[in-house]
């Protein structure tokens, strides 16, 4: 079987045994050229190849790479989160500018960890803070120490209880999750969501011990509802759209303040204004809107600065 010319950002992860992140991470340094088809990112088999005998030490065999402008007209900038709102800002930011948007759907709380070690360009962030009753600000601050930075409201959305048709099990409140006839779903370690759990549960005095469920994870909303759906468990936490495409029933608990980070470099200084024209733009906020479930209010907006 002949040898494939060009690889995905998926089997180059694959190959190399590490995270897309890490892919990432080594195209937008310029380790790995990369090249666009369509919305697909690819690497040559013969880049690949030059990498890899440059971290072995040794002398590569494959042709010194010819100049391909496709390959140098943008940059590669890193997105993190799983909101689609995200992908609708990478489409504007690459209408708008030099840049191609790379997604990466990593949680808040690991988005954050991957600003900070300079893996990711752009990070969007859900975190709840019970101490304050503020979302983001708190965690923003303590994971970025040493490192000034710009956090912009992206939107707001609707965030509550995914539940059966007919609310079979009566769950209206956060306390609910503590009976023992209530079985829960739950989403990874470092998600908006389950930090917001957490947190609730530390404010109503309940111990995680005793949720049934706590301990099964699902990595997205949908699979959350899914689960519900299909009598996994009576209930599960997630934003509004997704309980509409899941076919479930909706209990709002509270809306969800959902902004972007990026690091205040010179080398940002460009895609931070880019970001803030893309946000403050009337064409994205009426795309945004249209997509339901999405309060733009206040998209925009600095919510805090450092630096």
């Amino acid at each position: 079987m002949p040898e494939p010319q060009s690889y995905t950002i998926e089997e180059i992860a694959s190959l190399l045994k590490v995270s897309k992140l890490t892919v990432y991470d080594l195209v937008k340094k310029g380790k790995l050229p990369a090249f666009r088809v369509g919305r697909q990112m690819r690497i040559t088999a013969d880049d690949l190849k030059r990498y890899i005998a440059g971290q072995k030490g040794e002398a590569s065999t494959v042709s010194p790479a010819v100049s391909r402008p496709t390959e140098t007209a943008f940059r590669p900038i890193i997105i993190s989160g799983q909101d689609m709102a995200l992908d609708l800002l990478g489409v504007h930011l690459e209408k708008g500018g030099p840049y191609q948007s790379l997604r990466t759907y990593t949680s808040s709380l690991n988005g954050l960890i991957a600003l900070y070690k300079g893996q990711c360009d752009i990070v969007s962030v859900h975190l709840f803070d019970g101490q304050t009753g503020e979302y983001n600000r708190p965690y923003v601050e303590k994971l970025l120490t040493g490192h000034a930075y710009i956090m912009v409201n992206l939107m707001r959305r609707p965030i509550g209880f995914y539940v059966q048709k007919g609310n079979p099990r009566g769950i209206q409140t956060w306390s609910d999750l503590g009976r023992s006839d209530v079985v829960i779903v739950n989403r990874e370690k470092g998600a908006g969501v389950r930090v917001l759990l957490d947190e609730q549960l530390r404010l109503h005095g309940l111990s995680p011990s005793a949720i049934r469920g706590y301990e099964r994870e699902e990595t997205s909303h949908l699979s959350v509802a899914s689960a519900v759906a299909a009598g996994l468990a009576d209930v599960g936490i997630g934003t509004e759209k997704v309980a509409r495409m899941a076919g479930v029933e909706f209990i709002p608990l509270m809306k969800e303040q959902y902004d972007v980070v990026m690091l205040r470099t010179r080398e940002n200084e460009p895609l931070i204004a880019a970001v803030l024209n893309v946000l403050r733009s009337d064409s994205f906020r009426t795309e945004l809107e249209a997509l339901g479930g999405y309060d733009v209010s206040q998209t925009g907006q600095i919510i805090a600065e450092r630096g």
